[in-house]
Parts: C-alpha cells; structure tokens; sequence
C-alpha cells in the first residue's frame, strides 16, 4: 500500500531549477544592461524597469522558477497539480525563449544553428550536482552561481546578441528537463495514483482491518468464519468461502 501523503519538496536538487534560477538571474541582468533607452535631453541611456518588454521577460522568467516550486511543493496531496504547475514553469519559459529570439532578429541576425561551435560547447557543458548538508537555502543560491560560472564566457559578453543567444540555449535545456519531469511524474501517477486514490484505498484498508478484528460467528454450512456484508435488504453474515458457500446469519 503505497503512502498516503507523496514526498514533497526537494526542487533545490533538481538541475531544472538550478537553470532556471540563472535564467531568472540573467533574465534581469539582460534586461538592465540590454533593455535601455535614450534620453532626449541628456542623452544618456537608462533603463526602464516599468517597461512593458522589461515586466514581460522578468515575470516569464519568474514564473519558470516559482511554478518549479510551487509544483514540487503541492506533490505530496496532487500529482495532477504538481504536472500541471510543471507545465505551466515549461509555458513561462518557452514565453521567455520567443522574446529573446525576437530580439535576436530584431537586430538582424539569427539565432545560433544547433550544428554550431557555440551551441554544442554550451550544450556540452554539465552540471554538478547540490553538495547540500544543513543549510538548504544558503547552500542552494551558493550552487546556482557556481553553475552559473561555467556559462559565464558567454553570459559576461558585451554583445547582447552572445547573451541572447547563449539564454536560449540555456533555457532549452531547461524546457528539456522539465518535460522529463513531467513524464516521470505521469508515470509515477500511473503507478501509485493522486492523493484521492490513496486516501480511498486507505480508507477500504482501514475498515476491512476492523472487520477482520470483529468477532465473527462461524458458517453454519462449513463452519469457516463470516463476514459482515451488504444487500439491498441489509447488513447480514456471509460466508468467508463465498461462493463456494453460500452459508448466511442474521446480523
């Protein structure tokens, strides 16, 4: 009989969200450096926070990395609402992928081809797995930057098209994980059941333990003991060796 309440939590060890915590991370770093406008008057650069490209790109991000949590943290009671806030982190950061595609067109050029250098060195590059002990937080932030590190010759570039490029790449694998994710936890549905199937089963589980704890006559066909049953008339004494015998008593 499988537990009643899933383990939960525990998204501080995926690598989904180690990615998608530097994409939110470089997310906002793209934006103030990337995302500026000029100044009439003074001529200067400035970037604006309120803007409406800046709230889109900020937010999807957001969402990528929030509904990991929130998702992972619900599985214990819904595996239906752990995949489907699963999904929604996966829609948040397709949203977030197209932005930074259009804003690699916008400046006439195209994203990296997938048979690129650059493309497969990032794609080659593998994550270490959260060295966790007794400080999940602290420990958690401390291995997104480290991780972030290994993309930083990319991350770091004065071109906004490199680091464009390189967050698309980034998020990819990101949606790739999440749609394993997503996967593992259908099956694991399929296997075990939501919160509700288990709650049911463990309800059964528990009146059928009192029954059997219940003093119960013996047959008077074959003398094996009897069961507490159901008809439409009412509760009644049935044979345990039903239907072999069909023996019965009043209750």
């Amino acid at each position: 009989m499988p537990e009643l309440f899933d383990k939960h939590g525990g998204f501080r060890r995926l690598h989904s969200f180690t990615l998608a915590t530097i994409v939110q991370l470089e997310t906002l770093r793209f934006c103030r450096r990337f995302l500026t406008f000029d100044h009439r008057e003074t001529g200067t650069k400035f970037y604006d926070p309120k803007g409406r490209q800046y709230d889109q790109m900020t937010q999807a991000a957001r969402s990528g990395r929030q509904n990991i949590i929130e998702g992972s943290e619900r599985s214990s009671t819904s595996k239906d609402t752990e995949m489907k806030l699963t999904d929604v982190a996966r829609a948040s950061l397709s949203e977030l992928r197209g932005d930074y595609e259009m804003f690699i067109l916008d400046r006439g050029q195209l994203p990296w081809s997938v048979h690129s250098p650059e493309t497969r060195t990032i794609n080659a590059i593998s994550l270490d797995n959260a060295p966790f002990k007794d400080d999940m937080v602290h420990e958690s932030a401390k291995h997104a930057l480290e991780q972030r590190k290994k993309y930083a010759r990319w991350l770091d570039a004065d071109d906004a098209v490199v680091v464009a490029n390189a967050m698309l790449i980034i998020i990819g694998r990101a949606l790739n994980m999440l749609k394993s994710q997503i996967e593992a936890q259908g099956k694991a549905f399929e296997e075990t059941g939501g919160f509700n199937e288990r709650l049911m089963a463990k309800r059964i589980e528990s009146r059928e333990s009192q029954r059997a704890a219940e003093p119960s006559p013996e047959c008077p066909q074959c003398n094996k003991p009897m069961r507490r049953r159901k008809s439409a008339k009412g509760e009644f004494w049935g044979c345990t060796a039903f239907p072999e015998c069909k023996g019965t008593r009043p209750t």
